[in-house]
C-alpha cells in the first residue's frame, strides 16, 4: 500500500466508511483534488472553493478528504470550514427571531450565520504568515449553540486553498414571484404572509451573494429528490445521537443531548425545501463540477456530463 492508499483507508477507518468508498476516492475526489491543486498553481493565489450539496450528500466528508489528501499529498496546504461552524449562537437567533420572525430561531437557512465571521476567518487566513496560527470556527450541533472558542482547530500558517462547504453555498435568491406560493406545510402554516421566506431570500440577495462572491469554483453534489435529502438528514441524526449517547455513558458532566425525533427532522428539512428545490433546479448550469449523488448515497457517485470550459479534464471520462 502506497501513502496515498494509506492516507485513503485510513480516513475511511476514522469516518466510520465502508471499504469500498475507497472506489468513489479514487473515481471522484482523486480527480477533484487533482483538479484543485491544477487551478491553484494555475492561478498562483490562494484560493477558495465552494461546496454545495443539500443535507446527507457527502459533502462534509468530500471537503475532509479533498483537504487531506490536497495537504498531504499535493503539497497544496488547505484549510476548510462549513457554513454550520459560522452559525449565530443561540441566543442571536433568539433575537433575531424575536424581531424579524420565529423561525428565524432555527439553524440553517440565510440570515442565519455570522457572516462577519466568515469574512474575518478567510481574510486572518489570507494574510497569515508561515508561524501563524488562525482559529477555525466550530459549532456544537448537540446542544445547538457555537462551540467554546478554546475548542476550535487551528490552522497553521497561510492555505493555499480553502474550502468552505455547506448546504446553500453559492445559492442564489429567487424572485419574488416565486416566493408567493408556499412549497411546504411550514411555509403555508407558519409563514403564510411569507415574512420569513421574503427575509431569507433578501439575505441571500445581498450579504450572502458578496460572501458567495469570493468563490474561484463552486462543486456541486446534487441529490435525486428531495425524499433522499430527508432520508439521509434522518440518518446523519441517528448518528449524531448514538456518537452523543456513546459520549454521555463515558462523561457524567455531559450535558442534556439536543438530538431530533424523526419528526422534528421532516420539519427541520422543510425550513431548507424552498433554496434545496431551486438550487437543484439552477445551480448545474453554472457550478463548475457537478456530481450527480444516485439514491444509494455515496455508493454510486456519478460525474454528469461537463458543463463548463472549465470542468475538470480528468473527471469527463469518468
Amino acid at each position: 500500500m502506497n501513502a496515498l492508499e494509506n492516507t485513503i483507508a485510513t480516513l475511511i477507518d476514522q469516518e466510520g466508511l465502508p471499504k469500498s468508498y475507497a472506489n468513489t476516492v479514487q473515481q471522484i475526489i482523486v480527480p477533484l483534488v487533482h483538479y484543485v491543486s491544477q487551478l491553484q498553481e494555475s492561478e498562483q493565489r490562494m484560493l477558495v472553493v465552494g461546496v454545495h450539496g443539500a443535507q446527507g450528500t457527502g459533502k462534509s466528508t468530500l471537503a475532509l478528504f479533498m483537504r487531506e489528501l490536497l495537504s498531504r499529498h499535493w503539497k497544496c496546504p488547505t484549510a476548510s470550514f462549513s457554513l454550520d461552524d459560522i452559525y449565530l449562537t443561540r441566543a442571536e437567533r433568539r433575537e433575531l427571531a424575536e424581531q424579524v420572525h420565529p423561525l428565524l430561531l432555527t439553524r440553517g437557512v440565510p440570515g442565519t450565520h455570522d457572516l462577519e465571521l466568515g469574512l474575518r476567518v478567510i481574510d486572518q487566513l489570507r494574510s497569515a504568515q508561515p508561524g501563524d496560527e488562525t482559529a477555525i470556527p466550530a459549532f456544537d450541533k448537540s446542544i445547538d449553540d457555537r462551540a467554546p472558542v478554546d475548542n476550535w482547530p487551528i490552522f497553521k500558517g497561510r492555505p493555499a486553498v480553502i474550502l468552505l462547504e455547506g448546504w446553500c453555498v453559492g445559492a442564489r435568491a429567487q424572485s419574488k414571484e416565486a416566493l408567493t406560493a408556499s412549497v411546504n406545510l411550514l411555509e403555508d402554516q407558519e409563514d403564510a404572509e411569507g415574512v420569513w421566506r421574503t427575509y431569507v431570500n433578501q439575505c441571500l440577495s445581498t450579504t450572502y451573494k458578496d460572501f458567495f462572491s469570493q468563490l474561484d469554483s463552486l462543486i456541486m453534489l446534487k441529490a435525486p429528490s428531495m425524499e433522499s435529502v430527508l432520508e439521509w438528514r434522518t440518518l446523519q441524526e441517528n448518528k449524531l445521537a448514538e456518537r452523543m449517547r456513546a459520549v454521555a455513558a463515558s462523561d457524567d458532566r455531559s450535558q442534556p443531548l439536543r438530538v431530533m425525533s424523526d419528526d422534528e427532522i421532516a420539519r427541520f428539512i422543510m425550513h431548507y425545501e424552498r433554496i434545496t428545490r431551486a438550487s437543484l433546479a439552477e445551480m448545474p448550469a453554472r457550478a463548475e463540477v457537478v456530481i450527480g449523488v444516485s439514491e444509494s448515497h455515496f455508493l454510486s457517485f456519478k460525474v454528469e456530463p461537463p458543463i463548463h470550459m472549465g470542468y475538470p479534464d480528468r473527471l469527463r471520462d469518468l
